[in-house]
């Protein structure tokens, strides 16, 4: 394998951020990533029986669940926060070429293997969902995988999505050190100055945001493009063969609602979703309510 060159984040951009005392935790040994370190939350007791697995998406990391762990905690499970490569803790390839959709699918699988983590509760939001929900397609995680937790996001099959997608594409086309704590307040007004700062944490300059840069461009909205085959076969799992519990919450200010309800068709027995008024895109910021209602749904609580 082609030695991948990466940037690491100071772990002094790190100390003290607001409502996230956990303690990091990495591997660099997975198997396609040696010398590759990622960051991860685990958290709770290893013999927990259900397991939270929280994938976050674009530009955010672990600390977008920073609300909805301890709800999670309190339940007696377990919860699991990686950081995909370029993100959050983890190390951050410089070539933009070195991110595609395999690339990121690939690590949450060898990771899961890692960790051998079952009886998994998916949790996922925007691209975490956008990779996590073809996870079933491979038939290992299949058997892992108990329940799903979703919140705004997209599973796109080669096809156009909404014109949102482009405008957000072609913003971050014309500006490659994207202010990514800027753009998440914009959205995401309540929070405060050092929340923002978390959100710019990982990112010191713009030669750390090949990641930030590179997701959009990744997202399957053309027939052919890497990630069909397995955004196709994943919308027959989730809409044929899912059996388990379902739990959906949607931000109702967010520009992907109908898509959402569109994707609620796709699940198989997924219950009517939980709207947020007040929330938009990145709803695990009101992510303590939100997690109560699916530990309620779920039979958790």
């Amino acid at each position: 394998m082609k030695k991948i060159e990466f940037l690491r984040t100071p772990d002094a951009r790190f100390q003290e951020l607001p409502d996230y005392p956990y303690q990091p935790q990495y591997v660099d040994s997975l198997p396609g990533y040696e010398g590759l370190r990622a960051h991860y939350l685990d958290l709770g007791p290893k013999d927990a029986k259900r397991t939270f697995l929280c994938l976050h998406g674009e530009p955010t990391w672990s600390y977008l669940y920073r609300r909805m762990i301890p709800v999670m905690l309190e339940s007696g499970m377990r919860v699991i926060a990686p950081d995909f490569f370029g993100f959050g803790r983890s190390d951050k390839p410089v070539q933009d070429s070195t991110y595609t959709f395999h690339f990121h699918r690939d690590f949450l699988l060898r990771f899961i293997e890692h960790l051998a983590l079952c009886n998994i509760n998916l949790v996922v939001q925007d691209w975490g969902g956008t990779l996590g929900l073809t996870l079933p397609v491979d038939l290992g995680f299949r058997s892992k995988l108990d329940r799903l937790f979703v919140m705004n996001t997209v599973l796109p099959v080669g096809k156009p999505l909404g014109p949102h997608f482009y405008e957000w594409r072609s913003l971050v086309h014309t500006m490659p050190d994207l202010p990514v704590g800027q753009l998440i307040r914009k959205i995401t007004p309540q929070l405060t100055d050092q929340e923002t700062a978390a959100y710019d944490a990982p990112f010191p300059d713009v030669r750390f945001k090949a990641g930030v840069r590179t997701f959009p461009d990744l997202a399957m909205v053309e027939a052919g493009m890497e990630g069909v085959a397995e955004a196709e076969a994943a919308l027959r799992f989730w809409k044929e063969e899912w059996s388990g519990q379902s739990f959906m919450a949607i931000g109702a200010k967010d520009a992907d609602v109908e898509t959402m309800q569109a994707m609620r068709s796709q699940i198989r027995g997924c219950p009517e979703p939980l709207v947020v008024t007040e929330a938009d895109h990145f709803l695990p910021e009101w992510g303590e309510a939100v997690a109560q209602a699916a530990l309620r749904s779920f039979g958790d609580l």
